[in-house]
């Protein structure tokens, strides 16, 4: 089994403009790699490619084609519906449940095949290791940014997904708490040891400088490994 998450972009943009082509990321597992570029070269849309939701992502008002494969261990999702791929998403928006408190915006996203109190028992785990304890019945809305992306972090890692996206999780905090909130997430996903795709701007989030990819603009060569 080829373990780790493979993404083979042959083409992906519109009818009328290449955003990405030839691309071939491989990422192991435990491994963070680190997508950068300019705005508008399809950082995202790689994302959306590998998650499966390029449907919902449009550049302008023309839809986004997507010719490649994507394959996490071995098994190719190309085909597959988002929830059917195994692949956790992470926004610079936090986007809970605002109906929900914290620890039910946590509690959605263990798998239900468990038991309930076991189920529950994971909430309490998440949130012991969020440093949010006692905070599970409060609403989102009354956390900090910092607290809401550590929920947000948390309720993807209980969905157990084989591989993480994150899409400029650190982008609307101040500089302070980004220095902080780096290494808690890094630790975090390197722990549960699953291959980990990282959508920046900002050089300071790059998690190891050898596994880097540098996207150009449309116009530019499609993308320069570092």
């Amino acid at each position: 089994m080829n373990a780790g998450l493979q993404i083979d972009i042959e083409r992906l943009g519109t009818a009328a403009q290449t955003l990405v082509q030839d691309l071939h990321l491989h990422v192991p597992a435990g491994e963070i790699l680190t997508l950068m570029g300019p705005s508008g070269c399809g950082k995202s849309a790689v994302l959306a490619a590998t998650a499966g939701t390029l449907a919902s992502v449009s550049e302008g008002l023309q839809p986004l084609q997507f010719e490649g494969r994507v394959q996490l261990n071995g098994r190719d999702l190309t085909a597959l519906p988002t929830h059917l791929r195994g692949v956790g998403l992470v926004f610079q928006d936090a986007l809970l449940f605002a109906h929900m408190t914290v620890a039910e915006n946590l509690l959605f996203a263990v798998p239900r095949a468990l038991p309930l109190a076991q189920r529950q028992a994971r909430v309490q785990q998440a949130l012991q290791e969020a440093e949010l304890s006692g905070l599970g019945e409060r609403d989102p809305s009354t956390l900090s940014g910092g607290q809401r992306a550590r929920v947000a972090l948390m309720r993807a890692l209980l969905a157990e997904p084989q591989a993480l996206l994150l899409d400029e999780p650190f982008s609307k905090l101040d500089a302070a708490l980004r220095a902080q909130l780096r290494p808690w997430v890094f630790a975090h996903v390197r722990e549960r040891r699953i291959p980990v795709v990282l959508v920046t701007h900002d050089e300071q989030d790059v998690a190891d400088p050898q596994r880097m990819v540098l996207l150009r603009a449309a116009t530019e060569e499609s993308a320069h490994h570092v």
